[in-house]
């Protein structure tokens, strides 16, 4: 069975995740300091074999190149975001935050994955970014949804690149369609649920009763 590890990192606070089994583990969006994600895979004697980014803006992917040099393991993100990268929403720098070091990654792409001997539905979910993904593993019913969805709010759309229309569509065609139960681990603050966010969300008030 995968466990679910948070843990906020950086300036921000981005959540962290850390998906394992009791050998391997991919790390969703390092978005700090990589010697703690380290120390903990350690402690754990846990091997990382992925480290999956939901979009590109520097507060998710500080952690990347040192979780690189030190484990091997591949970036996975969306080819979408990769121009992220020149820009300081991804490159970071801007207002004083941290710039982000360079690391290469592997494109991917919506569709059905296998991480950690599990099936995982990688789900295209734009709108905060061009190349927002989701990542939605039936097995534990849980979906990583980064900046896309938050407990009872929803991500910025006011940055470059970024579309309130298609952010919007993306959490009722994607999220809002999966099982009420599954539980939705956002890129900052509480976790929530599907159901939760269907009747309580205010930016989806065509849901309520």
């Amino acid at each position: 069975m995968l466990q679910v590890t948070a843990m906020p990192l950086g300036v921000l606070d981005t959540n962290c995740y850390i998906v394992h089994t009791e050998r391997e583990a991919t790390v969703i969006d390092p978005g700090g300091d990589a010697d703690e994600i380290l120390s903990f895979l350690g402690r754990n004697r846990l091997t990382l074999t992925t480290i999956l980014n939901t979009h590109l803006h520097f507060d998710h992917i500080q952690g990347n190149a040192d979780l690189v040099a030190a484990t091997g393991a591949p970036v996975l993100a969306s080819p979408r975001d990769g121009y992220l990268l020149g820009t300081e929403l991804g490159g970071g720098g801007m207002m004083g935050f941290p710039r982000t070091p360079v690391f290469s990654f592997t494109h991917l792409d919506e569709g059905e994955q296998t991480f950690l001997g599990a099936v995982c539905r990688v789900l295209a979910t734009p709108g905060h970014s061009p190349g927002s993904l989701s990542f939605y593993f039936a097995e534990i019913g849980s979906v990583f949804v980064g900046d896309l969805l938050f407990y009872r709010s929803v991500g910025r759309t006011d940055f470059p690149g970024s579309s309130e229309r298609d952010l919007l569509r993306s959490v009722r065609t994607k999220i809002f369609s999966l099982p009420e139960a599954t539980v939705v681990y956002p890129g900052h603050g509480p976790e929530t649920t599907v159901g939760a966010e269907r009747l309580n969300n205010p930016f989806f008030t065509e849901f309520i009763r």
